[in-house]
């Protein structure tokens, strides 16, 4: 069982940005640096805001800065630089197939038309990651999703991202020794 090693949130850079649906992966992350105290800062040769703790197991936080469609660019310098096995790493992002307030852990499958997760697959040659997978619900109609996802979620819809947000924070220990399949029961299970 590997441990995650690499925590990429997806999102673009830039103020228009910071509010969008498509940023989901940045909230995330950016929550995940405040628990787990990781100071997070530009660092150009990866393309990205980044930090890393070290320890028994060091951890990476990655904020790629290239914008959605070639996330992969970013996540593969540091995957390279540091010699990460894809098995260590977690993709963050938003879902549109499922509902504001929901978040699911998978491993593998398709990139769904997320071309966050299409260019990564494209740079490392795989999709068998593992994801963290942030509901933000679907507009109904193909043609509507790219103003859908770049604009921001309704109050209600937003309240229930973070917390869906936090209530997957609280499955970080699990996710960082590398146990899923408790992170997963834990995170999908509704009390």
């Amino acid at each position: 069982m590997e441990a995650i090693k690499l925590i990429v949130g997806l999102g673009n850079p830039g103020r228009e940005y910071v509010n969008t649906r498509h940023n989901a992966g940045f909230w995330w992350v950016t929550q995940c640096a405040e628990i787990t105290r990781i100071g997070l800062k530009p660092e150009p040769r990866f393309f990205a805001v980044a930090g890393r703790q070290l320890g028994d197991e060091a951890l990476h936080l990655l904020l790629p800065q290239t914008f959605m469609n070639l996330s992969g660019k970013s996540v593969a310098a540091l995957m390279h630089f540091y010699k990460i096995p894809v098995e260590a790493l977690l993709v963050v992002h938003d879902e549109l197939d499922l509902q504001p307030g929901e978040a699911r852990l998978k491993k593998g499958g398709g990139h769904g038309g997320h071309n966050g997760l299409k260019d990564i697959a494209a740079q490392l040659g795989t999709l068998d990651f593992w994801r963290l997978r942030l509901g933000v619900g679907h507009p109904g109609h193909k043609s509507e999703v790219s103003n859908y996802v770049l604009n921001p979620p309704k109050v209600d819809e937003m309240g229930e991202i973070e917390s869906a947000i936090m209530r997957s924070l609280h499955v970080l220990p699990e996710i960082l020794r590398g146990d899923l399949s408790a992170a997963m029961l834990k995170l999908h299970t509704k009390v």
